[in-house]
């Protein structure tokens, strides 16, 4: 089967940010698949404008380059989103595909899927990766009732013209619903875990922490990922100036970018705390990150208190499960329900910061804990999130989307 897959921000291991896509991709060609990635080159090297195109782990990867960086305005990023859109769609359309696989965000990946699968009479299947346009209207990012309207116009066009849909959580699919979708129209394949190449030699953490003189032993807090508005950062500089009076030794780590990037440092300036229990590090590619993970004590997935943050299915969350570390959150939904259940991590209280402090205060200090939270991660990543499981569901959707056409 030929498949064509839409993601404007594709990435391959040696790239940053999440490789989802990648991953899936690559195992649907080891099942005998031909897919095509329609992407973009967020950061391109020349001034070239026209398509290249190569072949990475079988996948045929179709690259435009579409300037694109998490510290640009919202204005400047719905450009990026509209350029892509609309050059992506004769690209994906000459490709014929038996089907075509778009996955959000941004919710403009849909203008191609719909015009390609109608233009080659072919099916859509639709993957809800965050619930938009109600993020971004939560955060101001949309904000006049002409923009709002035209990207609610965009979300129904994307469910209805899409022969299936995929959403990455319970939360994500319940909100689908809410938008008229009939629940037997969508399957949950959450986030994945690629324990193989998260399972790295101790030996790789033991040389990220020996790089650096202020954490060699000590407990290590770690932020990786992006430092965006709804990722609310803020949150772990001012546990770590509560840390400083209870555990001074304890050391945290925020690597990433975004455009709170700033803010961020001067907080840290503020609190006291930068470059004395706390440490920036610039943000690593893919590949490098179990190596850092293996480093940590404990992995966060952070969020800012806005509505519907609660159903992500963060590459955060999924990466500690890879690697077998706890994992500590300061949000609800089915990722607090799941540590309720499973008891791999900690629920941080996201108003109490002196709370917060002191569960993570008492737990890095608890040998016992840490390694059976560690353990149950790992094993919770190998067989229910896997990235194998994960493709094959994905690959049976595909198929019987393509036959029912």
């Amino acid at each position: 089967m030929k498949i064509v897959y839409l993601h404007q921000y594709f990435n391959t291991p040696t790239m940053h940010g999440g490789t989802r896509s990648y991953e899936l991709a690559r195992r649907l060609v080891g099942m005998g698949h031909e897919v095509h990635m329609v992407t973009s080159d967020a950061q391109p090297k020349n001034k070239a404008r026209g398509w290249r195109e190569t072949n990475e782990a079988g996948i045929q990867v179709h690259w435009l380059p579409v300037p694109y960086n998490n510290a640009m305005s919202y204005p400047d990023r719905i450009r990026a989103f509209s350029h892509f859109a609309v050059n992506s769609t004769h690209r994906a359309a000459q490709l014929s595909g038996d089907v075509f696989f778009a996955t959000s965000t941004p919710l403009t990946i849909a203008v191609p899927g719909i015009f390609a699968s109608r233009w080659n009479k072919r099916p859509m299947v639709f993957e809800v990766r965050d619930l938009w346009p109600a993020i971004p209207i939560a955060v101001g990012a949309l904000k006049s009732r002409s923009a709002i309207l035209a990207a609610q116009l965009l979300e129904k066009a994307a469910y209805a013209g899409a022969a299936h849909i995929i959403a990455l959580s319970p939360g994500m699919k319940a909100g689908v619903e809410a938008a008229g979708v009939s629940p037997e129209k969508i399957t949950v394949i959450p986030n994945l875990c690629d324990p193989e190449r998260f399972q790295v030699p101790r030996s790789a953490g033991e040389a990220f922490r020996a790089k650096y003189a202020w954490l060699q032993d000590r407990p290590l807090v770690l932020y990786a990922g992006t430092l965006g508005l709804v990722n609310g950062v803020d949150y772990l500089v001012r546990v770590a100036a509560d840390m400083l009076k209870r555990d001074p030794e304890v050391r945290f780590v925020i690597m990433g970018q975004g455009r709170e990037e700033t803010s961020l440092h001067a907080l840290a300036e503020r609190l006291g705390v930068r470059d004395r229990n706390l440490f920036f590090l610039p943000s690593v590619p893919k590949a490098q990150v179990p190596a850092v993970l293996s480093a940590a004590t404990l992995a966060t997935s952070l969020f800012t208190d806005v509505e519907g943050m609660q159903d992500n299915s963060a590459n955060k969350f999924f990466d500690a499960l890879a690697a077998g570390r706890p994992l500590a959150i300061n949000y609800g939904g089915w990722q607090a329900e799941l540590l309720d259940r499973e008891p791999f991590g900690l629920r941080l209280p996201p108003k109490d910061i002196p709370a917060a402090a002191a569960l993570l205060a008492r737990r890095l200090r608890d040998p016992k804990w840490l390694a059976e939270a560690g353990a149950l991660a790992a094993r919770l990543g190998r067989e229910r999130y896997s990235a194998d499981i994960a493709a094959k569901r994905l690959s049976e959707v595909l198929e019987r989307a393509a036959a029912r056409s």
